[in-house]
């Protein structure tokens, strides 16, 4: 390349000059981010050219659209990336290309020296140029300004400095206006000069850029290889329930069909466009232990980062994008965790995922418990941790429950009976075992719904004091449960004429035989056929909830309290056979530990006893 004048030689910026020397010597193996930021430079050059031509239309006259070409060439070992956008004087070249002009610059350079992903923090940080010497050995940066007869040449081996000179005749014929920039690529870095390799790159990180994105090839014509439309930044009125289906499914990279599609600009304080979608599957990946979100963050329609946290991790099933119009392109991953403007965008995002899924059970509730029935034990994860909308949540949530599923709190409570205060539910493994429970018994003979709870978090996030419509929730496995003021279903259930062992005998008798087993013994309020049952104290965690804790070694269990049924022939029995009164009473607490789904302490002890029993009963 000839120049009319001799290149004059500077220094870099302190900061750019380590940053170069990182570069330079880089190890990383994730350097694809290099082509991601050249051709998002080239595309706010395209865009601030299309501002510009706003006010002053003469910066377009030629006719030249923006667009944006990538050239490879192998015989020179160099690939090119050129746009026709605003292009930059000579000052401009300096500044942009020599300086670092922004705060945080120290505190960023320390943390890529101790990164082990660095080309990645590199990215996200936006410095996305000095990222092409992780691939070029050298680079050298043609450009023009719109409107200017001058052209100015920028080159640097990414030493302490960079050279600039006015371009040649050459130069200047071969650009017109915007910029060309270079590559040298080091010998390792030869794949990028491959059009499939360029295409997985545009495909993967750039296929929305609104610009063309150009390749041409070294034989045949050139092509364009990107979409240029980012689908969310289009009117609703223009879109079919296909367009998108198949925007979900490349966004996603899934394969069923989107359950719920969530499409709107917010305007206001914030511009921002968001698609958003809810599958009918679960994701592979839906309980991974760091819980990332999926949804893309976009800035003017350039990607950003995948993992952003733009949404809470209870809504992590939920894929799509959100394309913001006032965040920087250079933006980096500690700046996102800590953005104000990101932190209104999630608030607001969030809150709109949440009504648009009270709507959709409103109004198509079949489409609504396909979600539910998928994602419900992760939006649950929200009612321990989302102390803000918990109340949302418990409407949108949906229960088995003893009279059927998919309820909802609010039919549980409309079908209240009569002095009931309190929403009852019971913590399980199963909801068959859950069923068979005897602390339902009384709950049951009165017609009381009962939600039962079969997922993990359900131990979790009902140790929570909670309440619905200011009905309070209340577990059947913990505290005192009274359900006297509320009428029996039938008339026959009533047991209050039979015959009931003394309680203060009995209860005496079975904690002298039980020991320390127990931290109480008292009469049940809940049991109406089984003889006992175990529950919490009503100050001790869920009895679900320490089981589950005791398995991941987070706790010790408590000592349950053994309630009894006075008027169970066993527990009368045990009131008047001394003899056996020890064994009864060991009996009636494994009988309520296998019902709890507890194994006995000891196994064989209590089959032995249970196969003397049977043999008393026989006459042996």
């Amino acid at each position: 390349m000839t120049t009319t004048a001799a290149a004059e030689s500077q220094p870099f910026q302190a900061e750019v000059a380590e940053l170069l020397h990182l570069m330079v010597h880089s190890v990383y193996s994730e350097t694809d981010i290099f082509l991601r930021e050249l051709i998002s430079n080239a595309s706010d050059a395209c865009d601030k050219l299309r501002y510009e031509a706003i006010a002053n239309p003469s910066l377009i006259t030629d006719g030249t659209p923006p667009e944006i070409r990538i050239v490879p060439n192998k015989a020179a070992n160099t690939l090119a990336v050129v746009d026709t956008g605003i292009g930059m004087e000579r000052q401009e070249l300096i500044d942009n290309l020599g300086t670092i002009a922004r705060s945080g610059t120290r505190s960023f350079l320390s943390k890529l020296t101790e990164a082990k992903d660095g080309a990645n923090l590199i990215g996200q940080f936006g410095v996305g140029f000095y990222a092409a010497f992780m691939v070029a050995e050298k680079i050298v940066v043609t450009s023009r300004r719109a409107g200017s007869d001058e052209v100015w040449v920028w080159t640097s081996e990414g030493g302490s400095g960079f050279e600039i000179a006015p371009g040649g005749e050459e130069a200047a014929q071969r650009v017109a206006r915007g910029t060309e920039i270079v590559l040298h690529l080091k010998k390792d870095a030869a794949k990028y000069l491959e059009a499939y390799e360029i295409e997985r790159i545009v495909r993967e990180y750039s296929d929305n850029i609104q610009f063309p994105i150009l390749l041409v090839p070294e034989e045949g014509e050139p092509r364009q290889i990107n979409s240029a439309s980012a689908l969310w930044q289009r009117s609703k009125s223009e879109l079919k329930p296909e367009d998108y289906a198949q925007a979900y499914k490349q966004i996603a990279g899934a394969f069923d069909e989107p359950a719920m599609t969530l499409h709107y600009r917010a305007e206001g304080r914030q511009s921002y466009a968001v698609l958003l979608f809810a599958p009918s599957q679960k994701p592979f990946d839906l309980f991974q232990v760091e819980r990332k979100g999926k949804v893309k963050l976009y800035v003017r329609r350039v990607f950003i980062a995948d993992d952003a946290e733009l949404l809470p991790a209870y809504l992590r099933f939920i894929r799509g994008v959100i394309d913001s119009e006032d965040l920087p392109l250079n933006i980096s991953r500690e700046m996102l965790q800590n953005n104000p403007q990101l932190a209104q965008i999630r608030k607001a995002v969030t809150g709109r995922v949440i009504g648009e899924l009270e709507t959709l059970g409103e109004k198509e509730p079949e489409t609504f418990a396909k979600i539910w029935n998928a994602f419900g034990p992760v939006i649950k994860e929200g009612l321990w941790e989302d102390f803000e909308r918990r109340d949302k949540l418990l409407a949108l949530a949906r229960f088995t429950t003893t009279s059927g599923e998919n309820r909802s709190l609010k039919q549980v409570v409309d079908d209240f009976k009569p002095n009931q205060t309190e929403i009852y539910y019971l913590v399980g493994d199963s909801v068959e075992r859950l069923k068979s429970n005897p602390k339902l018994e009384s709950a049951r003979a009165r017609g009381i719904e009962v939600l039962l709870l079969t997922d993990p978090v359900d131990a979790f996030w009902t140790s929570a004091p909670l309440d619905f419509g200011g009905k309070p929730l209340k577990s059947l496995s913990q505290g005192d449960v009274d359900f006297g003021l509320i009428p029996l279903a039938d008339d026959k259930d009533d047991k209050k004429d039979e015959p009931a062992a003394d309680a203060a005998t009995t209860i005496a008798v079975i904690k002298d035989a039980l020991g320390e087993r127990v931290s109480d013994v008292r009469a049940s309020q809940r049991l109406t056929a089984s003889a006992s049952c175990l529950v919490a104290g009503g100050d001790a965690r869920d009895r679900a909830l320490e089981r589950l804790l005791a398995q991941q070694n987070r706790g010790a269990i408590t000592k349950p309290v053994l309630e009894i049924n006075l008027r169970h022939p066993l527990v009368a029995a045990l009131a008047t056979d001394s003899a056996q009164a020890k064994d009864l009473s060991l009996l009636l607490f494994e009988q309520a530990q296998i019902l709890d789904g507890e194994m006995p302490d000891d196994p064989a002890a209590f089959a032995g006893r249970m196969n003397q029993l049977v043999l008393r009963g026989l006459g042996k």
